[in-house]
């Protein structure tokens, strides 16, 4: 008997670490060969790590939400194999999975700074709906009659824990009995911050402890662009995706980051050097499961109304399936932030580091207009939009969100090339 060491592995992509999230063991459990035994997460990935080895867990190299290097030891196994191993990466590389939704025509929902509360225990979903959980928890469920999407996942992304498993074992399958009447509440639950939700946390704290926000709104009149845009969507092709406000709004910032080439820029702030884009690389803010993720549609300059949409769409279900590449999640100029149906009437976005702006887009809403002769159902919304004051005045912001709203009210002036 002795002990097999797996260390760390390699993610590739010049990674030195990784996050630790999940455990899968804890010391004294027994485990089988290829049985998955820890998560660990990259900034754009989640890795689920094996054993090669079977026999039982004596010591773990970390607790969850610690950083671990790469090719340090991270789980010792007695066994009768000895050696140590470091297990490729590719092996089981987790998605995120799509959260359900239930949207509006009128925009896809994104958004920026903002996570969905913790899922309630649930009744068992269709088919479809596969709850997120290692292999070893799935056996754990399968051999003690268990419907995993009976259970609330504490993990990741709601993935489902062990811990999650035979905490339902310990307190039994029947209902928790009715409470009748008003009854103090004392419960009380700290939550550790790991994985994306960490790397969100870190980056807010980036942006807004280093830039100097000024938060610029304005009133659009989208009448007749939400006209223009339900005629396309009747005559659109088969092979065209349906389209929503954001394409629209896209190629608007294209045209108005000619007039005000600062806002489409990044600026280093420990070299004091601001860069320029002629490229226009519209960073779309989107809400997975996991967390907030900005998929980048590049060279918007380059791409018509269906092109946007069609690529915004692609980059989107990539992004919550969890199967984004690093290159489609980096290299933003500036980027859009929009909530959808939630999109309230004020927002105040944070700027995505080091980006010097961000569009809000706040909600469609039918209001009465006074035309100077009566007042008229209009559709109005609002732009919330930050800016790096180091770099963009009060002046030039307003100035650039006074263009989006001429072009976003004058919708033909959007399809004019020049």
């Amino acid at each position: 008997m002795g002990e097999f060491t797996i260390k760390m592995p390699d993610v590739g992509e010049g990674v030195a670490e990784a996050e630790l999230v999940e455990w899968m063991v804890k010391i004294g459990d027994p485990v089988r060969e290829d049985m998955m035994v820890a998560a660990v997460m990259t900034d754009k990935a989640t890795v689920e790590i094996p054993t090669p080895v079977s026999g039982t867990v004596v010591w773990l190299g970390g607790e969850v939400g610690d950083t671990i290097a790469v090719k340090a030891p991270l789980i010792r196994i007695a066994t009768d194999s000895v050696g140590e191993s470091s297990p490729p990466p590719e092996a089981a590389v987790l998605p995120t999975p799509e959260p359900q939704q239930t949207e509006t025509d009128e925009q896809p929902r994104t958004q920026q700074g903002f996570a969905p509360p913790p899922a309630p225990a649930r009744q068992p979903s269709p088919e479809f709906d596969k709850p997120l959980a290692a292999p070893s928890v799935r056996l754990l469920a399968r051999e003690n009659g268990i419907d995993l999407r009976l259970l609330r996942g504490t993990g990741p992304a709601g993935r489902i824990l062990r811990e999650d498993v035979e905490q339902f074992l310990a307190r039994g399958t029947d209902p928790a009995p009715a409470v009748s009447g008003l009854a103090k509440k004392t419960a009380r639950e700290e939550i550790k911050l790991t994985g994306l939700r960490r790397r969100i946390a870190e980056k807010m704290v980036v942006s807004t402890s280093r830039i100097p926000h000024i938060t610029y709104v304005e009133e659009v009149d989208v009448t007749a662009l939400e006209e223009l845009r339900a005629k396309m969507n009747a005559e659109r092709r088969t092979d065209q995706p349906k389209l929503t406000l954001l394409p629209f709004l896209m190629r608007a910032m294209v045209k108005a980051v000619v007039e005000q080439p600062d806002v489409n820029a990044t600026f280093d702030d420990d070299a004091g050097m601001l860069t320029r884009f002629g490229a226009v690389h519209i960073g779309i803010a989107t809400q997975t499961a996991a967390g907030l993720a900005v998929p980048v549609v590049k060279h918007a300059e380059a791409r018509g109304i269906w092109d946007c949409a069609s690529e915004m769409n692609r980059l989107a279900d990539a992004t919550r399936a969890g199967t984004a590449t690093r290159d489609e999640l980096t290299g933003s100029t500036i980027t859009i932030s929009s909530l959808g149906a939630l999109g309230g009437i004020v927002s105040t976005p944070v700027i995505n580091h080091p980006e010097v702006a961000i569009v809000g887009v706040n909600k469609i809403a039918t209001r009465p207009v006074w035309d100077g002769a009566q007042f008229v159902p209009r559709k109005m919304m609002n732009l919330s939009s930050s800016f790096d004051h180091r770099i963009v005045d009060g002046w030039n912001a307003a100035t650039f969100v006074q263009r989006l709203r001429v072009l976003m009210e004058t919708p033909a002036l959007i399809f004019i090339e020049g």
